[in-house]
């Protein structure tokens, strides 16, 4: 049993950890947090390997949870929509939501991580830096550190240890020990690099602020989220070998042949891009699934350290952010009955995080290649029409999972039965103004029932 309930030591200072520690002050608990990298907000974070986050509704509720959501709103840009780039040049829109307050938030990783930081210690969480854990006995709960600026080795006793040390996770390593655990990961045959689009002379956007703007190509594509700085971070997503790949990239020619080819318009706004494209490093992708997730009451995996996801839907953030919602409200409910509250939090968890990681690779097929797609842009305008007039029965699997809390899984199983009836509805017209409206009023109370929805 564990003889002290009170304390929990966190391991990982990234996102999730920092709003996990603020919770469970605010509850009375003694956190600490380790994390093995230096203090960020002391050291220069190294360039590439920070994908701008798309903050969403589960986000924003995790953050309002705990105070923070008014603070963040500062360093955060609000995206409307998608702004597609055609080989051409030419410009397409297509709004996320159906109206002006269903937007996605643009946030820089690392200045949310900051924000992060400062609040959790101004909320009495302790953090300490370079001190990487490098195994968790699993019968004791005994955590073995190793402190990365003198290389001395030390052993800390717990009461509590909750692994938010994302998808290279040394506590769910070492629980790889147990009998009967499962384990997969699965990568994408694709890799991603992080270059930069600056701002003007002037010091604005050099492209529409209110928007995340995809090349789409069919085997890859090119997006750039807006910063507060006037900057876009830029992300090519391509595929390891083959055809249009980082394996035929290799001389400064082919990159400049490739982008000016590929992506004409965005080519005079990156002046420095194949010095990024060769000094930023290459990204992988990957899909990680485990269980069991805690071990008794002694330790608990949480975020990417449970369920690591790739990035296509704008969901790794705000699906670690939705565990901590849950996790607090099984706090709330049973106070420091830790085994109860780890075998609940991954009964609740486990379902929804396995069906966001499934919509994250499908939505990757979408977002390179089918947003290019006329009778993609077809439907989106037909499922608006249906969310006017069903705005409970029919709501997009997109706006489910971005801007509603309707369960993950909930809203996967749902897009599989609402895109057998677009196919049947739009299959045989082109024009919204030609919808059967008699066909689709019966086909959606026959197939759908009432979501429970905030809005």
């Amino acid at each position: 049993m564990n003889d002290n309930k009170n304390k929990v030591t966190v391991i990982g200072a990234g996102l999730n950890g920092p709003l996990l520690g603020i919770g469970l002050v605010q509850r009375g608990f003694d956190v600490e947090i380790l994390e093995r990298r230096p203090d960020m907000r002391r050291v220069r974070v190294s360039a590439g390997r920070s994908i701008n986050l798309a903050i969403s509704t589960r986000g924003i509720h995790a953050l309002s949870q705990v105070g923070l959501w008014s603070e963040m709103k500062q360093i955060v840009i609000p995206m409307k929509g998608r702004m597609m780039h055609s080989i051409s040049s030419e410009l397409t829109f297509q709004p996320y939501g159906k109206n002006e307050a269903e937007v996605i938030n643009s946030i820089s990783r690392a200045d949310l991580n900051i924000a992060l930081l400062n609040a959790a210690e101004v909320h009495g969480v302790k953090i300490l830096f370079q001190q990487r854990g490098i195994g968790l006995d699993l019968k004791t709960g005994e955590i073995h550190l190793r402190d990365e600026s003198t290389d001395a080795k030390r052993t800390l006793q717990s009461g509590v240890v909750i692994g938010c040390d994302g998808s290279s996770s040394a506590i769910r390593n070492s629980m790889l020990k147990l009998n009967r655990f499962n384990f997969s990961q699965q990568y994408l045959d694709y890799g991603y690099k992080e270059l930069t689009i600056p701002g003007t002379g002037a010091g604005t956007h050099a492209l529409e602020k209110n928007a995340l703007h995809i090349w789409p190509r069919g085997n890859f594509m090119l997006i750039a989220l807006p910063n507060i700085d006037a900057t876009f971070a830029c992300i090519l997503f391509l595929p390891f070998e083959g055809r249009d790949s980082f394996a035929q990239l290799t001389t400064d020619g082919a990159v400049t042949e490739f982008f000016t080819s590929q992506f004409p318009d965005a080519v005079p706004l990156m002046p420095d891009v194949v010095e990024h494209f060769f000094s930023n490093p290459t990204g992988s992708m990957v899909t990680i699934k485990c269980s069991p997730w805690h071990v008794e009451d002694r330790s608990l995996l949480l975020g990417d350290a449970a369920h690591a996801i790739v990035p296509f839907f704008g969901q790794g953030i705000n699906c670690g952010f939705e565990d901590c919602t849950c996790f607090f409200e099984l706090l709330d409910r049973y106070g420091s009955d830790w085994k109860r509250i780890f075998s609940e939090f991954e009964g609740q968890r486990r379902i929804n995080t396995d069906a966001i990681a499934d919509l994250a690779v499908e939505n990757f097929i979408e977002m390179r290649d089918r947003v290019a797609d006329p009778r993609f842009l077809f439907r989106k305008q037909v499922e608006l029409a249906l969310e006017r007039k069903y705005p409970r029965l029919f709501v997009p699997k997109y706006a489910m999972v971005t801007f509603h809390r309707v369960p993950y899984f909930v809203a996967r199983k749902r897009g599989i039965v609402q895109d057998q009836i677009l196919n049947e509805l739009c299959d045989p017209i082109e024009r919204v103004e030609d919808l059967d409206w008699i066909k689709a009023d019966r086909l959606i109370r026959s197939e759908l029932i009432p979501l429970e929805i905030d809005s």
